[in-house]
Order: C-alpha cells, then sequence, then structure tokens
C-alpha cells in the first residue's frame, strides 16, 4: 500500500493519500483547508488517480476543501452517517471560530459547501476502493461520527491506522466541542485502540506518525486505560 500526506491549512490537519501503488487510483482523506495545491502535486508525482474523498469526521479543519475536490474530480465523499449532518454546514457545525470568521478564510466559492455526492457508511465497514481495503471502526468521542479507518497486516507490512482525530502522538481528540464526549472517547480507546497490534502504525489528523504500542507505553490517556485505571490529564489535540 502507497500512503503519502501532508499538513494542510492554519490547523495543520494531515491530509493523506492512499493507494495500491504509483500510477494507481487513490483515496484522498481528509483534505483540509489549503490542501488542493499539495495535493495536485502529489497527484502529478505519483501518477494517482482519485476515486473518492474519505473522511474521518465532520470536523472543518478536516473538510475544508471536500466539496471543491470531489467537484473539480467528479467523485463521491464518504463519511459515517452520524457525522453527514455536519457537511451541510461545516463552519456552522464546528463551533471553532465564528461561522462569519471561517466564512471570510475561505478562497473559492465550493469552499465550505455540501458536496453533491455524499455517501454514508456504519460500524464494521470494509470499504474497497480504489483496491485498498480499508475497516471503518466507529469512534465517537471526539464527534458523533468519528471513525478510524484500519488497513490490516499485508505480509511484512504492519497494520495502519488512519486515526483522524481519536488519537495522537502523546494525546488524544479534544471532546469539549458540540458533539464531543469524554466517556464515549474512553470507551472509543478501549475498543478500537487498545486491541490492535503494537507494531501498528497510527497516522494521525494532526501531528508526526506514532505507533499503538509506542502509545501504549508512554500515552497519559492510553497508560491509564491499559491498567483500567482513571486516566492521567493531558493537553488534547484537534479543531
Amino acid at each position: 500500500m502507497f500512503v503519502t500526506g501532508f499538513p494542510a491549512g492554519a490547523w495543520g490537519t494531515n491530509c493523506y493519500v492512499v493507494a495500491t501503488g504509483e500510477g494507481e487510483d487513490c483515496l484522498v482523506l481528509d483534505p483540509g483547508q489549503g490542501s488542493a495545491g499539495p495535493l495536485a502535486e502529489i497527484l502529478r508525482d505519483h501518477r494517482l488517480r482519485p476515486v473518492a474523498v474519505l473522511l474521518t469526521h465532520g470536523h472543518v479543519d478536516h473538510v475544508w476543501s471536500v466539496a471543491p475536490l470531489t467537484a473539480g474530480y467528479d467523485i463521491p465523499a464518504y463519511i459515517h452517517a452520524d457525522d453527514r449532518y455536519r457537511l451541510a454546514d461545516p463552519a456552522g457545525s464546528s463551533f471553532a471560530y465564528a461561522r462569519e470568521q471561517l466564512l471570510a478564510m475561505t478562497e473559492g466559492e465550493l469552499e465550505l459547501t455540501e458536496p453533491s455526492d455524499v455517501r454514508t457508511f456504519a460500524d464494521h465497514a470494509v470499504l474497497e476502493i480504489a483496491g485498498v481495503p480499508l475497516s471503518v471502526a466507529h469512534a465517537p468521542g471526539h464527534t458523533e461520527g468519528s471513525v478510524a479507518f484500519i488497513a490490516a497486516r499485508e505480509g511484512d507490512r504492519p497494520p495502519v491506522m488512519l486515526s483522524g482525530d481519536l488519537l495522537f502522538a502523546g494525546s488524544i481528540g479534544r471532546t469539549d466541542l458540540p458533539g464531543g464526549d469524554s466517556q464515549a472517547m474512553v470507551e472509543s480507546l478501549r475498543r478500537v485502540v487498545l486491541p490492535l497490534d503494537d507494531d501498528t502504525v497510527v497516522m494521525p489528523g494532526h501531528g508526526e506518525l506514532t505507533t499503538v504500542g509506542q502509545e501504549r507505553a508512554t500515552n497519559p490517556f492510553l497508560v491509564g486505560l491499559a491498567a483500567d485505571g482513571p486516566v492521567a490529564p493531558s493537553p488534547m489535540r484537534g479543531l
């Protein structure tokens, strides 16, 4: 599996491109603010053809460019059913900034508008788009419809979790925005993250790559969970 990406926009949201290899169809994951230019360069350099956009959740920093991207390539966007409503008004449903302030940051008329072709999925779905099989793990807590996409181990290649704002290196997604739920986040970490193999590569929505083993050993949220005890406080990230 071929995976590359870059941090986009003021929030440093990681946009990923996933394919079976160079010169193939690909998936675009979480195209945030300002992602059009770097994304076009990656597609050109690696001769990739986007066939779908996958969204880990509906916060504006992860969906900023989804409408112009899907319109430009005539491709669908996929999101969990519980976050579908956020795409109707990405600015108004995030609340980290005033809606007017967010709209003033747009560069094109399609930014922060609803994509014309939106498809939903549910927990435990297995998406095989562009030849890339990804399992959907519903992980509410950051938002109601937050998910992680998991690619299983293949030969010598370790499993990969595209974690969105569920898990970061040293932290987790914040739960203090509308739709956030701290108890749901704890249960998502227990159910989705802890059973994974230590060598699972974590590609988060913000920040650097890590592994489940590294986070199990050092992330204060997971250390507490692994012992089934209280979770130590730590700064949370995400919009």
